[in-house]
């Protein structure tokens, strides 16, 4: 049983079972489309199945990497950008409280951005350690990942020589033949490879996620669990009243057709910060084409309930919210009782502040939707590698769906390119 609950008590005024139940038709053939692997995008569906499908092997070779590097290093560097990093980010940071510390080594994140501040200081923080880095590209190419790159790797030739730098850098990328994999066989770099048909934004659950994930003392076999759970309770049906991820893509469909275009994301757990970016590429490449496609905004409750709040509250209606929940905290902390009362909270006296929390959701969720703002609300049990694995998967699958209800291939993204194509010519790139 999932340890993923989803409530739609909030959205119930705008979006009526009657019209949920009108797209079970069509999300029954969707569906099938997915399994069948007949729908639009069909040759990116490796994700699907990725979590039954993916080898013990895999998992045994991570591991050895993993006590390798550990060995070897004390500050370990990603380099990636979009899906490439974002879902290791994103595990690393929720995860942060849960993970084992012990001998692992620093996360530095790289080839995310070509902010020179940025770079200078990563390196200069990368002084005095000891570091082994990972390129997590399938071609190499992207710009700002093969800067960064080429950065660390002359950083990392001047401190160890280049023989011992080859022994100290990481490739992820796919098998055929690309700049990468060709530097990587020239140089001995070890190489770790993705499935040619799972999309960058779909490959958290593969080795572009799994060895960073691993790195940081994450149990990478639960993780992965976690998210097989989800696979085969998703699979076996796509009744709404029983496939959770549909029903969440099903309210996503209806508010949009009802003006509702934003989704505000709004967790009231601060260890979600990289979930929602993860979630914001996950959403935004695979649905906004064609003219389509809900805009996906995130939101870090209670602290922008003092910035944004008001326009939630009052603001044009054209949002919906979903709230990210986790049920409980690693750690419990209680208002301590005090003889005093000067600050007036001798009320919560003895109340844990996951208690508090839990009523500012619930204020928030009645006060908006008063205000005319839909709510949904997603709740993970706990944070553990096991919960974070499933809501991947199920975000993975929810958005799948909303994409193919929205008519729209949701596993391309040919708008990314446009910018490139300007950037590059700006650049006086030479055509290749």
């Amino acid at each position: 049983m999932m340890d993923i609950s989803f409530n739609d008590d909030y959205a119930k005024e705008f979006v009526s079972n009657s019209e949920i139940c009108s797209l079970q038709e069509n999300v029954d053939h969707l569906h099938a489309d997915l399994e069948k692997k007949t729908g639009q995008g069909s040759e990116y569906l490796g994700w699907l199945h990725l979590p039954s499908r993916t080898p013990s092997s895999l998992f045994d070779s991570i591991l050895s990497t993993q006590n390798e590097i550990i060995r070897k290093c004390d500050a370990f560097v990603c380099i990636g950008i979009g899906g490439s990093y974002l879902g290791a980010r994103a595990a690393i940071s929720f995860l942060s409280s849960v993970a084992s510390k012990e001998d692992t080594p620093e996360i530095y994140f790289a080839g995310h951005t070509m902010c020179s501040d940025y770079h200078a200081e990563l390196l200069r923080a990368l002084e005095g350690r000891e570091v082994c880095i990972n390129l997590i590209s399938k071609s190499g190419t992207t710009l700002e990942s093969a800067i960064a790159f080429r950065l660390l790797r002359n950083f990392m030739e001047k401190k160890y020589g280049k023989e011992g730098a080859s022994r100290r850098i990481i490739v992820t990328t796919e098998s055929k033949k690309s700049m990468i994999n060709d530097l990587a066989k020239e140089e001995g770099y070890l190489s770790f490879h993705l499935p040619e048909d799972v999309g960058g934004r779909f490959s958290v659950l593969t080795s572009a996620g799994l060895l960073p994930i691993a790195i940081a003392g994450i149990d990478i076999r639960d993780f992965m669990d976690g998210a097989l759970l989800v696979e085969k309770e998703l699979t076996k049906s796509s009744d709404l009243s029983l496939n959770t991820a549909y029903l969440y893509a099903a309210y996503r469909h209806l508010l949009f057709q009802k003006g509702k275009t934003i989704e505000l994301m709004a967790a009231f757990h601060s260890s979600f910060e990289y979930v929602l970016e993860w979630w914001k590429q996950l959403v935004g490449e695979s649905e906004g084409k064609g003219g389509k496609g809900i805009f996906p905004s995130s939101a870090h409750y209670t602290t922008d309930l003092h910035s944004l709040g008001q326009r939630v509250q009052e603001g044009t209606r054209n949002l919906f919210e979903t709230f990210l929940l986790v049920e409980k905290s690693s750690k419990v902390i209680e208002i301590e009782r005090s003889n005093f009362d000067r600050d007036g909270l001798g009320y919560l006296e003895g109340k844990s502040l996951d208690f508090i929390n839990e009523k500012a959701y619930k204020g928030s969720a009645t006060a908006h939707l008063e205000g005319g703002v839909p709510n949904l609300a997603i709740t993970l049990k706990e944070r553990s590698a096991h919960n974070l694995g499933q809501l991947f998967y199920f975000f993975e699958r929810a958005v799948a769906m909303t994409g193919y209800l929205s008519g729209v291939n949701p596993f391309d993204q040919p708008g990314v390119e446009f910018y490139k194509r300007n950037m590059f010519r700006l650049l006086n790139k030479p055509s290749q």
